[in-house]
Order: C-alpha cells, then sequence, then structure tokens
C-alpha cells in the first residue's frame, strides 16, 4: 500500500493502515498522536485535533515511516523515539532502562501525597532511568534525593534525564547486595521498584517486553522472588531513619508474602495500595525500631 503522507490526516491514515494486523485500534490512535506530537513538534495535545490538514514536510514524512517499520519489528515506540514522558517529566530511555509504567506514577503520586512538606533524604533503589528520582525531585523540591542502580548504563541516562528536567538528584553506582551503608545519608524515605517479575510468569508477557526491555530489570527467580526486597530491607536497617518510611512496588501475586516480610524486619503500619487496575501493587510501611 502507497500513501502520500503530506498533513496530519494522512499520518493517521497511514499508521491505522500499516498497522492494522499488529496493533489494536485504539493502540494505534495512541501511537498515532505520540508520534505526530513528537516528530512535528507539537507542544499540546488539543492541538493534534485541530490541525489535521497542517502540512507535512518530505523530512519528517521520511521520519514516521521509519518510525513505522521499526513499530512493525514490536520495538516500543519509546525506544523508537529514545523518550518518554512520566509525571509530567521528559525520561530519556535505551534499552539500559526500562520503559517506566502508568502503576509506577502511581507510587510516586502516593509518596507526594503522603509526605506534603517534606525536606529530608529519598533514596530510590534500583532507579533505572532515573524517573521516580527525579519525578520526586521536580515535586518535593525541598528534599535531597539519591538514586542508586547497580547499571553504569542507566545511571548515565539518569543522569542524563536530571540535567533535562532541571533537577538535582545524586546518583551513584551500586550494588544492593554488596553495598557500604557509610556512603549514603541516613534517610527518610526509601523507594523502589525492584524486580518482581518470577521467571514462570515470562510465558504471560508480551514479546515486546521480552525482545527489547532489560531482563535484569524485570525478572527474578521462582525460588527466591523477593531477594531484591529483603537485601533493600537489610540496608534500610543501617540508613533509614526512626519513623522512617520505606514504599515499594511489588508483584501483584506477592503481597501477602511482602506483608510478612515487612512484617519480619519489625515495620508498622503496613499497607496494601491497589493500582488503577484493582491490582495490588504498592506497599508501604514504617520502620519505628
Amino acid at each position: 500500500m502507497y500513501v502520500k503522507i503530506q498533513t496530519i490526516k494522512d499520518i493517521r491514515f497511514y499508521l491505522a493502515k500499516e498497522l492494522e494486523e499488529i496493533y489494536q485500534e485504539t493502540e494505534i490512535s495512541a501511537l498515532a498522536s505520540i508520534i505526530i506530537k513528537t516528530v512535528l513538534g507539537i507542544k499540546k495535545l488539543h492541538q493534534l485535533f485541530n490541525i489535521t490538514g497542517q502540512p507535512v514536510t518530505s523530512g519528517q514524512a521520511g521520519r514516521i515511516i521509519d518510525i513505522c517499520k521499526e513499530l512493525k519489528t514490536g520495538k516500543p515506540i519509546q525506544y523508537i523515539l529514545g523518550e518518554t514522558t512520566f509525571y509530567d517529566c521528559i525520561i530519556r530511555v535505551n534499552n539500559a532502562t526500562l520503559i517506566p509504567r502508568p502503576e509506577t506514577e502511581e507510587l510516586v503520586n502516593l509518596i507526594i501525597r503522603e509526605n506534603n512538606g517534606y525536606r529530608g533524604s529519598i533514596i530510590d533503589i534500583g532507579t533505572g532511568s532515573g524517573c521516580i528520582a527525579i519525578a520526586l525531585a521536580a515535586n518535593m523540591p525541598g528534599s535531597v534525593i539519591t538514586g542508586i542502580d547497580i547499571s553504569e548504563g542507566a545511571i548515565s541516562i539518569a543522569r542524563e534525564n536530571a540535567l533535562l528536567n532541571n533537577v538535582i538528584v545524586s546518583f551513584m553506582h551500586g550494588d544492593i547486595f554488596n553495598f557500604d551503608p557509610e556512603i549514603v545519608n541516613k534517610s527518610g524515605i526509601i523507594v523502589s521498584n525492584p524486580p518482581y517479575v518470577r521467571n514462570s510468569e515470562k510465558k504471560l508477557m508480551n514479546s515486546n517486553v521480552l525482545d527489547f526491555e532489560p531482563h535484569v530489570a524485570l525478572f527474578v527467580t521462582d525460588e527466591d522472588p523477593l531477594k531484591y526486597y529483603n537485601a533493600i530491607l537489610k540496608l534500610a536497617g543501617k540508613i533509614l531513619l526512626p519513623g522512617g518510611k520505606v514504599y515499594f512496588e511489588i508483584n501483584e501475586a506477592m503481597g501477602k508474602s511482602m506483608v510478612q516480610l515487612l512484617e519480619s524486619f519489625e515495620y508498622s503500619g503496613i499497607k496494601i495500595v491497589t493500582d488503577i487496575n484493582s491490582k495490588e501493587r504498592i506497599i508501604k510501611g514504617t520502620k519505628y525500631v
């Protein structure tokens, strides 16, 4: 099929026809909006539907065709464009980082909502692209935020993202299983979205995740699925201030086990928070001992 792309309306028609066998109609519409907004540099979302006759240059049309070819391979649009939006922040991503998810925005929103005016230290463990740390820095300006990750590639892009969003976050390389607590300040809040998908759950995941996103940031063994949380809580015993809080994103199937783990470390006020899809996706607790 040949479609000459001359206007925004043509872009939507072209993508709808090219991608109809791969994506659902609603997904294609969302992808088209993202592509048009990015390639044409349109700032306001509502403008996408008010300027359908806007002309498209040959260079822009070529870029859209190239993006469409990559989409056909299953590659996520965020990796194709090299960036995404997370909690109103622009976050660059590559194959060293996970694509930030809406449920992680809910984790960030909970921390901001519950800690209004907080001016202490926050540590984000397994920071990846830095999306959590950067969103918190942008919305909790009185706080001092540190992001830790084992991947040098992730730390590099997280630093770029902090500059891009004009926030101050200290990023450092570190292995949570062999971490010196003396190199970070004692903190009132620890947050983490660590690997939590069990290997047995791979078969339930889409190929665009399995083929493109870093497995080291996603998967854990079925034999020890809470190993990252356990290591973080051991470290928290040394760096979390009295009355300090932990916030975790979790596997929806592991809520009960996570409550038991937090109780074993003598946390109180433990609460599981469901996400927009009614899945047990977040857990929080307070350390008073």
